[in-house]
This record gives C-alpha cells, structure tokens and sequence, in this order.
C-alpha cells in the first residue's frame, strides 16, 4: 500500500510540474504568434498607404472598428504605433483564451504540487511521529515489534532501529539474568555462612567455662554473623528486592537515633557524637534503612578518629538538596584509598581488625536508590569527612 503511496505522491509531482511547464510554453507561443500578427498587419498598412495615401483614414477607421484608443505619436515605418495600437489591441480571442487556459494551467500545477509536498510532509511527520513514539515505549519498557511501512529509505532506518532495539532487549535480559544468578549465589553464601555459625555458637556455650580463648572465638562470631547479614542485604539490593518505605524524616531525628544505637560502641572506645540541633528540617527517605548508612559512616568515622575524640555531624537544606556532613578528628583517609572507599569488599590501609569492607559500600547503595549520593574526603582542618545530599527532584 505504501508503495502505491509513493507511486501517486511522484506523478502529483510530475504532473504539477508539466502543468506549469505546459502552461508557460502555451504562453510564450501565443505571445510569439499575436507579434507576428502585429508585424504582418503593420507592413500590409505601410504597403497601403505607400501606394495610396489618402487611405489613411479608410485603415485609421477600420483599425478602429476592432480596437479603440488611438494617439497622436507617430513613428517612421511603424504606423499601427504611430496610430497608438498595441499588439494586445490586436490579439484575437483565441489568444485571451490562451492566455486564460495558460494562467489556469500554471495555477493548476502550483495548486498540485503545493498539494502533493502537503501530503508528501504530512505522511514524512507521521512516520517521524510513529518511530518516536515506538522509542518512547521502548523507554518505559512498553515497546511492541515495529513493522516496517514500506520499501523506501526511512523503511530501512525503521529496520535498523528495531535491530538496535531488539539488540538492547537481548543484552539487558542477559544482564538481568547474570544480576539475578549474582544475587543467588550471594544469597546461598550468606545461608551457608549462616550454618557453621550456628554450630559454632552452640559449641561455644558448651566450652565457655574455658576462658583461653572464648574472646577471640567470640569476636569472629559476631564479625561472621555481621558478614552473613550484610550479604543478605546486598543480594536483596542486587535483586532489587529490597523495598525501601519511604517517608518524611527529620534529619535531626535520624542522626540521633544512629548515634543512640552506636552508644555501647561508642562508649567502649571512648568517643562521643556531637549533633547539634539546627531546625528542623524533612528528607523523604526510609528511616531505617537510611539510619543503618549514616550508622555505618558514624562506625567508620570511630574506627579511623583519635582515640577518646568526637564525631561530628551537620546538615543543611536549600531547594535544590538536604546535606549532610559527617567527621572525625583523625588523620583523615589515605589518598589512595578514597577513589575506592565505596567498593565492596575494599578495606583500607588503616582498616580494623574487625572490618569487612561491606559498610561503606551498602550505605552508598541505599542512599544512591534514594535520590541522593554520597562522597568521602579529608578536611582541610583535619579528619575524614563523608557528605551526603538527598535532592529534592
């Protein structure tokens, strides 16, 4: 059907164009033909009145008879001039109606191919309009098979856009797939973590009267069961079946709660939180998990600050975004381990003992799905500093 299409819209263009063509060489010889006649008339006058001059009123009045308007200019050899004719006095009726059919015939063609260059475009824009559409649903995952609509050049770009398109379907179902079989191996991880802890727990009851080495038995305990629950949380944030409740949370409020469950460890080492109350001010975020990133920053701070120091906290809100900012009174970070502070797994050049390089790594993930980033450094005062924004829009 488009083929036939395009077959009708190149004759409306042939046509338009021949129509004005025709029309302007029908023009052109009628206005050669009436000269002739002009010609021809005005040398039979001259021959007459060169043989008989007293005929010149007999012409002058049957020049009259067939056109009116005659002056007083005269010229040599031109007497029709002379006597104030024009080639247009003399055209006959055939010519105004040449030049009548002439002037429809161009104003036909104009009106075809004004038309056809309308609906030419008009079909253009709705191809442009449909391929737009087709990648708008492509976007909000919604995309049905795109049929090419003809055999032109804009069919072939249509071809080429559902190849690139199926394409991208295939390797973002095989990057889900791999994501997916990721987050299943690290959920069978952590489960068989979770069962040697178990039985490791229950033997330690039983031997706990030996206090040889009940400490150390106990400290790697509790860092394999905070393994094993750290990577459940990152295959459930792999999976993306992690759903964060969102809500409006005060930050003041979220801060203090993070340092009220760190109290123990915070007064084990000695170090103390300083969070002033600046206003009151919303972030739209879970809190819970939210609190468990700012807990993981607050931890990381106790561990690389002074010993018997402060963590410091602040936070701020424009329109744009909420900032919070969160230091020790350490050394601050080493400058080959900030590019990788966010990578799982990593651990630094003054890591603890009991680290495993998750925190950091899980406090990126949840603040990035909500809206909003995170980045680390050093402070020109001294210590390391994590600021986070959550952004409004």
């Amino acid at each position: 059907m488009n083929g036939r299409k395009n077959v009708w819209i190149m004759f409306g263009f042939v046509l338009s164009v021949s129509l004005m063509v025709s029309a302007l060489s029908v023009l052109a010889v009628s206005g050669c033909y009436s000269r002739l006649q002009f010609n021809l008339l005005n040398s039979v006058c001259s021959e007459i009145l060169e043989q008989e001059p007293g005929t010149e009123q007999v012409l002058s009045a049957a020049l009259k008879a067939s056109a009116a308007g005659i002056s007083d200019h005269a010229a040599k050899g031109d007497i029709l001039t002379g006597l104030g004719y024009r080639i247009s006095d003399f055209a006959s009726l055939s010519y105004r109606q040449s030049l009548l059919c002439a002037a429809a015939g161009f104003l036909a063609g104009t009106l075809l191919f004004i038309l056809t260059f309308f609906v030419r475009n008009k079909k253009e824009n709705r191809r442009i309009r449909a391929v737009t559409e087709y990648l708008e649903q492509v976007n909000t995952g919604k995309a049905a098979i795109l049929s090419p609509s003809g055999e032109d050049e804009f069919s072939k770009l249509e071809d080429e856009i559902y190849k690139t398109v199926t394409f991208l379907y295939q390797t973002k179902d095989t990057a889900v797939q791999a994501k997916n079989r990721f987050a299943d191996n690290l959920w069978n991880i952590a489960h068989q973590i979770k069962t040697p802890i178990t039985a490791i727990s229950l033997s330690v009851q039983m031997m706990r009267e030996d206090g040889r080495h009940w400490e150390q038995i106990r400290k790697q305990l509790e860092r394999l069961a905070h393994l094993e629950e750290a990577l459940l949380v990152l295959s459930r944030l792999d999976a993306g079946t992690l759903l964060l409740q969102k809500s409006e949370t005060d930050v003041f409020t979220l801060l203090m709660l993070a340092a009220d469950n760190l109290q123990e460890l915070f007064a084990q080492a000695g170090v103390s939180a300083d969070i002033p109350e600046l206003g009151e001010m919303q972030v739209f975020v879970d809190p819970d998990w939210t609190m468990e990133a700012v807990m993981n920053l607050m931890k990381n701070c106790m561990e690389h600050g002074e010993a018997h120091g402060t963590i410091h906290c602040s936070y701020e809100q424009n329109p744009l975004y909420t900032q919070i900012q969160i230091w020790d009174e350490g050394k601050g970070f080493s400058g080959e381990d900030i590019p990788h502070l966010f990578e799982r797994f990593y651990r630094g050049q003054n890591a603890g003992e009991g680290g495993i390089g998750i925190g950091l790594a899980l406090s990126k993930e949840i603040i990035e799905r909500q809206n909003g980033t995170i980045r680390a450094g050093n402070r020109q005062e001294g210590g390391a500093c994590f600021e986070i924004r959550f952004y409004s829009h």
